[in-house]
C-alpha cells in the first residue's frame, strides 16, 4: 500500500514570509458549556461573568464571557499554524479587548506576520505576529501581539533579515475600549463582595493574594483542549520526555487564568479587563505546581468622559510553589527568579465611588 502524505506537520521557522496574513481554521461558537467549564477549571469568581441580573445593572444585554475565556479561545485558533512545532510562547504586547463576546457569538481569527528573527545557534528563529479575532458580523472584538520561538525544520535554510517590530509599552487610556452603553452608576458591591473601588489604589501598592491553587494534569489538559490549543509540549507525554523539560508544559494561558481567578481577593471590584500591556511566561510550570499570585498597582488612569470608572494598570505576578511574602527577588540580573511563572502587566475598569 502507498502512503499518502496528506498530514500537515505545521509550521517551522523557515515557512513564515515577513507581512504575510494567515487566516486560521475552525470557527468557534461559545456556549453557556464553555463558560461554565472555564469556571469549572479555574474557579473564576466574577459576577459580571455568571451573573446575568448584575450584568444588566451594568448596562449588559446579558453576561458577557469572561475576557480571557474569549482570549484563550481566539488565541487557540493560531496555534496550528503559528506555534504548533514551538519552542516556547515567549511573550504578549497591545491586547486590545475591543468588544464584548456573548454566548452565541462565533469567533474567528487571523494573524499577520510583523517580525522574523534567526537564533544565533541556527536551530530556531522569534516569530512576531499580531493576530485579530472577530465575531460573526466580521466585528473586531480581540487584537493582541505574540512572539514565540519556533523549531527549524530545514537547518540549511536562509535565515530571513531580521526584523524586530516596535510595540507599545502599554495602551494608553485614550486607547482602551469602553462599550458605550456600560454604566458603573448603579453599581453594587454586594454582588462582588469588595469593599474597595477605584480611589482606594494608589500606584506602587502590593496585595499578596491570600489563595494557591495546584494544578492537576487532567485540569491543566483539560482547559487546553477546551481552547482548542494542540500544540505538542502540552499534550504528548511520550515526546516531551525525551526534551530539556523531561515532561509536558502547562499552557501559559491557564495560568494566567489561574492567577487572575486568586488574584479576586483585594480586587473584588476590577470588573473587566480592559488590556494587556505586556506579559512574559518568565518559567515553565507542570502538573503539581501550586500557583500564588501577587499584584503591584503600576498605575491609576482616569478616563476621558467617564466619572463611574476609572483605570488600574496592575502588575500580576505568579509564583509556583512559593508564597509571595517570602520571595523577595524578583529578577536578579535580569533573570528572573526560578519560582516566577507569570509576569502580567495589564489594564482593568474599577468603579468609582459615588459622590
Amino acid at each position: 500500500m502507498v502512503s499518502a502524505n496528506k498530514v500537515s506537520v505545521g509550521r517551522f521557522f523557515e515557512n513564515f514570509t515577513l507581512n504575510e496574513v494567515i487566516a486560521h481554521a475552525t470557527p468557534r461558537t461559545i456556549t453557556a458549556g464553555d463558560c461554565a467549564l472555564y469556571i469549572a477549571l479555574t474557579g473564576a469568581r466574577n459576577p459580571l461573568h455568571c451573573s446575568e441580573p448584575f450584568a444588566q445593572s451594568l448596562g449588559y444585554k446579558t453576561a458577557p464571557v469572561d475576557d480571557l475565556l474569549a482570549f484563550h479561545i481566539a488565541f487557540g485558533k493560531t496555534v496550528p499554524d503559528i506555534s504548533v512545532n514551538a519552542v516556547a510562547n515567549l511573550g504578549y504586547a497591545d491586547v486590545r479587548f475591543i468588544q464584548p463576546v456573548f454566548v452565541g457569538d462565533t469567533l474567528s481569527t487571523s494573524s499577520q506576520v510583523i517580525g522574523l528573527k534567526q537564533n544565533s545557534n541556527g536551530k530556531s528563529g522569534v516569530v512576531w505576529v499580531r493576530s485579530t479575532a472577530v465575531n460573526q458580523h466580521s466585528e473586531p472584538v480581540l487584537s493582541w501581539v505574540r512572539w514565540v520561538m519556533v523549531h527549524k525544520n530545514n537547518l540549511e535554510a536562509t535565515a530571513p533579515t531580521t526584523t524586530i517590530p516596535t510595540l507599545p509599552n502599554f495602551v494608553a487610556p485614550e486607547n482602551l475600549n469602553i462599550p458605550s452603553y456600560f454604566s458603573a452608576k448603579n453599581f453594587e458591591n454586594k454582588a462582588t463582595g469588595g469593599q474597595y473601588f477605584w480611589e482606594d489604589y494608589q500606584a506602587g501598592e502590593r496585595i499578596n493574594h491570600a489563595a494557591g491553587m495546584t494544578i492537576n494534569h487532567a485540569d491543566h489538559s483539560l482547559a487546553t483542549r477546551l481552547y482548542q490549543n494542540n500544540a505538542r509540549l502540552h499534550f504528548d507525554d511520550f515526546a516531551m520526555q525525551s526534551s530539556s523539560f523531561g515532561q509536558r508544559l502547562v499552557y501559559g494561558g491557564v495560568v494566567i487564568s489561574l492567577c487572575r481567578a486568586l488574584s479576586y481577593e483585594g480586587l473584588e471590584n476590577a470588573i473587566a479587563i480592559l488590556a494587556i500591556n505586556a506579559g512574559n511566561h518568565a518559567n515553565p510550570s507542570f502538573a503539581g505546581d501550586t500557583i500564588y499570585t501577587m499584584t503591584e498597582v503600576v498605575d491609576t488612569w482616569e478616563l476621558p468622559n467617564r466619572t463611574d470608572i476609572g483605570a488600574l494598570r496592575l502588575r500580576m505576578l505568579g509564583f509556583k510553589n512559593q508564597l509571595p511574602s517570602n520571595l523577595t527577588e524578583i529578577k536578579t540580573n535580569d533573570k528572573y527568579h526560578e519560582n516566577v511563572v507569570l509576569d502580567l502587566d495589564y489594564t482593568v475598569a474599577m468603579p468609582r465611588k459615588r459622590t
